[in-house]
């Protein structure tokens, strides 16, 4: 037989909710005030109803002490029940409704009093100050208990003191009226404690529903799992409030947009400064997985509207993949370029096997003479105007494609490059980008044609890619170089826009710029000009062999190119 559970204990304490805890405390905090402001109002009206009592008790005994003819007869007469002193001050007690009203002379003996039995005895408490010219207020006991007093010099008609007038106003009847006063105030005590208590439920209730009816360790355990979660997610995350100011900034959202926590509490403009990735964040472009470049990296935004009038947006760093994906791009244009050219190279096999077997072996040395010499034309146009290994093969590589696409990449005449780049590969970049999206614009057009102009301006360098295409119209040419703005189907890897966008980021960090015009015959012409981007020629390490043994590696890497 099983053990008989245990008794669950009785646990006593705060409830957990905070809808619960909110509401006890406030109705407790209401009780405390109502109680503190009847106490506080209690202790000054019981010292101001003493004082009342004081003050009547003392205006009865001056009224009584100036009539003059009570001073004539406590002077003429002796003291006695019916004396004329004893009925003027028992007639003024009856009218005053006082306690008593004690007429004495200097002596201290009692003229009158309420009880006749005292008339004749000195009194019970101290007359000294009102014998000495004073008045006086007090609360005493004497013979007829506890009293409110008022004490006040007796004076004859010629200023002299000859006795003193005292007036007791009975305590009992002062503390009655401070006990008849507080059920008033306990009844306005609990009317503002109910109000109180309304408003404590209404206010509770209120963050009952903000809180999701939560206890206050689910609210701390929340919060720490969300401060966790914010920092140590890969992905940016960034909060605004209704007024567009920064309210949260996790840990790769300040390395992403290169801003550090200062940025909280100040409006987005002003903490991110203009531009694309500002407006998506703050919701001015809308739409899904946006595409802004900040600095050096591409971001893919996402914004999301909260209840409370604010928004949360998260930036996922694309950089890389962005750059494997235009990789991926030239890669397949590669791949296309030489299957075409698999298949060029087999019909020339093919043709180069037939006059062989024709035995026309001068014809075949002919054809096969034509056909390297294409390409190493081709190789050494180009080495010869660019001196740069690396930009030389990119426009080699970039002929070829653009041959088997049917367009004709020319190179300047004007176009001079020395082997002297400060960062080759950032006009790779510019150059690889201008160049594609030229032979995107003509493909397919008749005549279509690319032309490349390299050349420099002391260290300035200065690069201008003119096509036969259909051009830009001019309300859209600072458009073009927007973050994720295109007119082209999207690739494979999914987005279309950066590459204008970094080619005119590229060059204004080097303190340069990019713009698009007309070309001259129709199609447009994009001009980057990039300043500083030549090495001073004095600081060069000498060549014996000048730029030729650069242009003659290039030759042969270009060379090779025109063999495979």
């Amino acid at each position: 037989m099983s053990p008989t559970p245990p008794a669950r204990r009785l646990r006593l304490g705060l409830p957990r909710r905070v809808f619960a805890q909110v509401l006890l405390m406030q109705i407790a905090i209401a009780a405390g005030v109502a109680v503190l402001a009847t106490g506080l109002f209690l202790a000054p009206l019981s010292a101001q109803l003493d004082d009342e009592a004081m003050r009547r008790a003392l205006a009865i005994a001056q009224t009584t002490a100036a009539q003059p003819q009570i001073a004539v007869d406590l002077q003429r007469t002796v003291p006695s029940r019916t004396g004329p002193v004893q009925a003027e001050a028992e007639r003024i007690r009856k009218a005053s409704h006082a306690e008593y009203v004690v007429v004495m002379n200097m002596r201290k003996i009692r003229w009158s009093h309420r009880s006749p039995a005292e008339i004749g005895k000195p009194v019970s408490t101290s007359p000294d100050r009102a014998l000495a010219g004073q008045e006086v207020m007090e609360i005493d006991t004497g013979t007829l208990g506890r009293s409110a007093r008022g004490k006040v010099p007796l004076r004859d008609a010629d200023g002299r003191i000859v006795g003193a007038v005292s007036v007791g106003i009975k305590y009992d009847s002062v503390r009655a009226r401070l006990i008849d006063a507080i059920p008033g105030l306990l009844a306005y005590a609990g009317g503002a404690m109910a109000v109180g208590a309304l408003a404590a439920y209404l206010i509770s209730r209120r963050v009952q529903r903000q809180t999701r009816d939560l206890a206050f360790s689910d609210i701390a355990a929340l919060l720490a799992e969300r401060e966790a979660m914010l920092h140590g997610i890969r992905e940016g995350v960034v909060a605004l409030d209704r007024g567009g100011r920064v309210r949260l900034l996790n840990d790769e959202a300040q390395r992403l947009l290169g801003v550090g926590a200062e940025a909280v509490g100040r409006p987005l403009d002003d903490a991110l400064g203009p531009g694309r990735t500002t407006d998506v964040l703050a919701g001015r472009v809308t739409g899904k997985d946006l595409l802004t470049v900040r600095g050096q990296r591409v971001l893919v935004a996402n914004r999301m509207p909260t209840e409370d009038g604010g928004a949360v947006a998260t930036l996922r760093d694309r950089t890389e993949l962005e750059q494997l994906g235009r990789e991926l791009d030239s890669t397949h244009g590669l791949i296309d370029a030489l299957r075409a050219q698999d298949h060029e190279h087999a019909n020339r096999m093919h043709t180069l096997l037939g006059l062989l077997e024709l035995e026309m072996y001068d014809d075949a040395v002919e054809f096969v003479g034509e056909v390297v010499g294409d390409h190493r034309v081709t190789a050494e146009q180009v080495t010869e105007k660019v001196h740069d290994p690396l930009l030389a093969a990119l426009l080699v590589g970039k002929a070829t494609v653009a041959t088997e696409r049917g367009v004709a990449l020319w190179i300047s005449d004007r176009t001079l490059l020395p082997d002297r780049l400060v960062d080759p590969r950032g006009l790779v970049t510019v150059v690889g980008n201008l160049v594609d999206n030229a032979l995107d614009a003509v493909a397919g057009t008749p005549h279509a044609r690319v032309e490349v102009e390299l050349r420099t301006e002391g260290r300035t360098a200065v690069l201008r890619v003119r096509d036969t295409g259909p051009g830009i119209p001019e309300d859209r040419r600072e458009l073009v170089f927007t973050d994720g703005w295109s007119t082209k189907q999207p690739p494979a890897h999914g987005k279309r826009g950066i590459g204008l966008s970094l080619v005119r980021r590229l060059a204004e960090r080097q303190g340069g710029s990019a713009e698009v015009t007309d070309a001259d015959g129709g199609g447009a012409q994009f001009t980057v000009v990039l300043p500083e981007a030549l090495t001073d020629p004095s600081l060069a390490p000498a060549d014996p062999a000048g730029d030729t043994g650069s242009a003659r590696g290039t030759r042969n890497a270009g060379n090779t190119y025109g063999k495979s």
